[in-house]
Parts: C-alpha cells; sequence; structure tokens
C-alpha cells in the first residue's frame, strides 16, 4: 500500500509539474488551415484557406510584437496534409500549436466562434483564447469544446484548433471580408496566448 501512495503522489507531482512548465515557452507554431486543392469552407469566392492565411499572418505579427518567436507551417497557398502538420509542430519544445480555420454548415442561420481543444493542457489555453476572441470581436461565444481532430490529437504540445466564424452564415461572411475583422480575430488569439503564458 505504501508503495502504491508513494506512486501516486510521485504521479501527481509530475503531472504538476508538467502543467506548470506547460505555459513556459517563447515560441508559437502557427498553422494555417487547408490551402492548395484544399479550399475548406467556401461561399462564392469567399475561401477558407484564404482567410485562414491571412488570419495567420495578422496572429504571427501580433505575436512576434510581443517578443514570441513564431513558426508558420505554411505561408502561401498550398496544401499540407495533416500528418506533416503535426510532425512541423513536434519539432519544435516549449511550444504551442494554434491551427487557424473558419467554420461552415448548410445550417445558413449558425453563427459564432469556437475554440477546440483534446487535452486537459489544451483545455487550458482554448479557454483563455476563447474568451479574448469574444472581447475583441463581440460576436457569438460557441465555446470551448473538446474535439478529436488529428492535428490536436497527435500535437504533442499544448494546442488549439481556432474557429472563426461560418463562411455560410451571410452577416459572418460579410465581416471575415474585412480586414478589420480578421485583425480582430488574430488580436484575440494573441491576447488570449499571453494570458495563458502569464497564468503558468
Amino acid at each position: 500500500m505504501k508503495s502504491i501512495l508513494r506512486l501516486l503522489t510521485l504521479a501527481a507531482l509530475c503531472g504538476l509539474g508538467s502543467t506548470a512548465g506547460a505555459a513556459n515557452f517563447r515560441t508559437v507554431v502557427i498553422d494555417p488551415g487547408h490551402g492548395g486543392n484544399d479550399n475548406g469552407g467556401q461561399w462564392g469566392r469567399v475561401y477558407e484557406k484564404h482567410l485562414a492565411l491571412d488570419t495567420a499572418t495578422r496572429l504571427e505579427a501580433s505575436l512576434k510584437s510581443m517578443g514570441y518567436q513564431t513558426v508558420m507551417t505554411r505561408r502561401s497557398d498550398y496544401f499540407i496534409s495533416l500528418p506533416q502538420r503535426a510532425s512541423a509542430a513536434n519539432r519544435y519544445k516549449n511550444a504551442i500549436f494554434v491551427s487557424i480555420h473558419y467554420n461552415y454548415t448548410w445550417k445558413e442561420h449558425v453563427s459564432g466562434l469556437e475554440t477546440f481543444y483534446y487535452n486537459s493542457e489544451g483545455q487550458r489555453l482554448a479557454q483563455f483564447v476563447q474568451s479574448s476572441l469574444i472581447r475583441q470581436t463581440r460576436t457569438v461565444d460557441r465555446s470551448a469544446k473538446f474535439a478529436r481532430f488529428y492535428v490536436l490529437r497527435n500535437c504533442k504540445l499544448p494546442s488549439i484548433l481556432v474557429e472563426g466564424g461560418f463562411v455560410s452564415n451571410e452577416k459572418e461572411r460579410n465581416r471575415m471580408k474585412s480586414a478589420y475583422f480578421r485583425e480582430s480575430i488574430a488580436r484575440g488569439i494573441a491576447e488570449g496566448i499571453q494570458r495563458y503564458r502569464r497564468a503558468g
């Protein structure tokens, strides 16, 4: 029994250590979703892949101004597989992973922003980012949610996937076509990352 208690105590201490150290990072791996022959969500000439890349570039600029190092999984309109995205992120230690997307559904009335996570550390990051996104954009809060997306399951870093609104919703589509709105998304993500890091 004593040996079991010692093991449980050690496991708890290790868990606390990994959580406390998880926010001790200086690098953010930014993953603009889709690209190349994969348009993602699309309505007319509004393509998710373009929105994601533009937002990712704006996020990179915001993070660099805060002193972070950044890595982009793509910088132009070309396709990267899901395993390649996760592999690129896993090359880095003391880093976090942020995948940027825009949503789509056949239900055209559905709107709002949401942030997905897979594990407990991703959940903490997602909650900080989601609340900052809503504060910056003042749009519908679809909350931070658990998901089994490939890049989240296979990334060894604290990881999130942000959905910056619905291309299929006319009102949101008109907003996301505005550089100001995409900048607000980028600022919200950057602010959430900063709050997560400061929380330790």
